[in-house]
């Protein structure tokens, strides 16, 4: 029997679905574990996989549209099987609106902030093109008006809701301490003078550190939940990573027990993905301790928001050369401010000390990162 094929929620904070690309065409047969579709959520593309064989008989949602979760997506069924009783069962979970727009008539959209809303396409099956938003543009948009509005995108709203969320729940209080980093810098250039590898980064060496000394401080990897606090017995970094709409935290499981090298290549190759949306929903799950770095921005230092259920973050500010004092004379060295933000339900100050403590000593003697 024919069987209604829901959009589904690919994300615990996904509320509305693009179908990108469907990969199979109304009447082709469909056999288990072959990709249906691709699914645009609030934070990456994924894929669709059928769960048994069948013939795809209905497409609910044509591609570059946007539909809420659990609206009709699709009906599998045998071939030439009737559906016109499901087809009218279901036909008030596809009542919304559905918008049809070009790709480059999205961004332009975007970037001059106009409201989809407002403009009629001139594009096959009213799809609206490029020359839409320009001619709308030439008509209704004036040059010197002084803001432009533009609608909350799925990933902003759920930004904005978990960081009020965190900053009402988690007291927040931040630790703050300057690390010399030339050892750490003299490492790095050692490792990438090896030319046929990888190069190494400070987020890497930053990252595996904050891992080992999490290992030496076990309480800073825990959660608070209302009837008790979890210690976690893995220790799995997220990073956050800015995209041109929000930000996304990739999380790298098991730090303390992967190479330096292995880190590196699963950041960069997340980060890749994220920015592609290209990144899987597991792939985001599960961190217990975050890192956030903005010194590659020019940052010297800054607090950040806890990403729960964590119970701390860890913001990096830039490296900087500046006068430091060693052995009692003033010497000309580099520095980096490191701000450890915590929740004070879980941490108290002096275990937030001493993790910074362990943190210091790793990255101002970094052949202990490399052990």
């Amino acid at each position: 029997m024919a069987e209604v094929i829901f959009m589904p929620r690919l994300s615990d904070t996904m509320v509305v679905g693009t179908v990108v690309k469907w990969h199979k065409k109304i009447g082709e047969k469909i056999l288990e574990g072959d990709i249906l579709a691709e699914i645009e959520t609030d934070k990456a593309i994924q894929e669709l996989e059928a769960e048994y064989n069948s013939t795809l008989l209905y497409i609910g949602i044509k591609e570059g549209e946007s539909a809420p979760v659990n609206s009709v997506l699709a009906i599998l069924g045998s071939e030439n099987e009737d559906i016109s009783s499901l087809l009218k069962q279901n036909k008030i979970n596809n009542n919304y609106k559905r918008i049809f727009i070009s790709p480059l008539a999205k961004k332009l959209a975007f970037d001059k902030g106009i409201l989809l809303d407002n403009i009629k396409g001139t594009g096959i099956n009213g799809r609206i093109i490029k020359k839409d938003i320009e001619r709308y543009i030439d008509n209704n948009l004036d040059d010197k008006k002084s803001s432009n509005e533009v609608n909350h995108s799925n990933i902003r709203k759920i930004i904005s809701k978990r960081l009020i969320n965190s900053k009402i729940e988690s007291p927040h209080y931040s630790l703050f301490i300057e690390v010399i980093m030339d050892n750490l810098i003299k490492l790095r250039d050692s490792i990438n003078e090896k030319k046929y590898l990888d190069k190494i980064s400070f987020n890497d060496l930053i990252v595996k550190a904050s891992a080992l000394a999490i290992k030496e401080n076990t309480k800073i990897n825990s959660s608070w939940t209302e009837k008790s606090i979890l210690y976690h017995n893995n220790i799995n970094i997220g990073i956050a990573v800015a995209l041109e709409d929000g930000l996304i935290v990739p999380v790298i499981n098991q730090v303390d027990e992967k190479s330096l090298r292995q880190i590196s290549f699963e950041i960069k190759e997340k980060v890749i993905k994220a920015k592609e949306k290209k990144i899987k929903s597991n792939e985001l799950e599960g961190s217990t301790f975050t890192v956030s770095n903005l010194g590659m921005f020019g940052i010297d230092s800054f607090t950040s928001i806890i990403n729960q259920p964590n119970s701390c973050i860890l913001s990096v500010g830039s490296i900087k050369k500046k006068p430091i004092i060693n052995n009692d004379k003033i010497v000309i060295g580099h520095t980096t401010k490191f701000t450890l933000t915590c929740d004070h339900r879980i941490i108290d100050g002096a275990v937030g000390s001493d993790y910074l403590k362990s943190l210091k000593h790793l990255l101002q003697e970094p052949l202990n990162i490399m052990i």
